[in-house]
């Protein structure tokens, strides 16, 4: 049963960018997880194709010595294709209140794709993502569906299981008063 570390990628550099990079903090705290996360392998390393999820898995690669894969499905939640003149931040804002019935049929299939990207893992990899993302996660292991169940720190690891076809929480990440932007 494949053992998945799922990580939040660390503290970005500037919202005004669209990709942005991580900021020094991020540095600092994908450093950090590195140096904790080494005894656990090394192990597969799959990021989002976000520059955050690609820079915060960086220090541990390089640890390990392994390549680092992407993996589109892992991304942010998109916006959906009606959304008109609301910003991506408040369209987060607003996503983060509700519950998956509630969303439009894109971020649920969104949501579906993450699921599957997980669950087509076949062994113990460590998982950077998104915010979002890991909280798909966990709302499907502990079948709860609100978009948001816990709000995961950056550069926090939270641990599942999967057995191809649902997952199990292990252990959730450190949670804070993360802002979503």
């Amino acid at each position: 049963m494949p053992r998945l570390y799922l990580v939040r990628h660390g503290k970005i550099d500037s919202s005004e960018d669209p990709d942005p990079g991580l900021a020094d903090v991020g540095r600092a705290q994908a450093e950090a997880l590195a140096a904790a996360l080494a005894v656990k392998g090394p192990l597969p390393i799959l990021t989002s194709p976000f520059r955050r999820t690609r820079e915060t898995a960086a220090p541990l690669a390089r640890l390990w010595g392994v390549t680092v894969h992407t993996d589109a499905r892992l991304g942010e939640l998109p916006l959906p294709p009606d959304l008109g003149l609301r910003s991506r931040s408040e369209w987060l804002k607003y996503a983060i209140t509700r519950r998956w019935p509630e969303m439009h049929e894109s971020s649920r299939g969104w949501r579906d794709q993450v699921l599957q990207a997980l669950l087509e893992i076949p062994a113990d990899a460590i998982v950077v993502s998104h915010f979002v993302a890991i909280n798909v996660a966990v709302g499907h292991a502990l079948r709860d569906g609100r978009v948001t169940c816990f709000r995961p720190e950056n550069c926090s690891c939270t641990v599942v299981d999967s057995d191809g076809k649902g997952l199990r929480l292990i252990e959730l990440g450190a949670e804070g008063e993360t802002r979503v932007k």
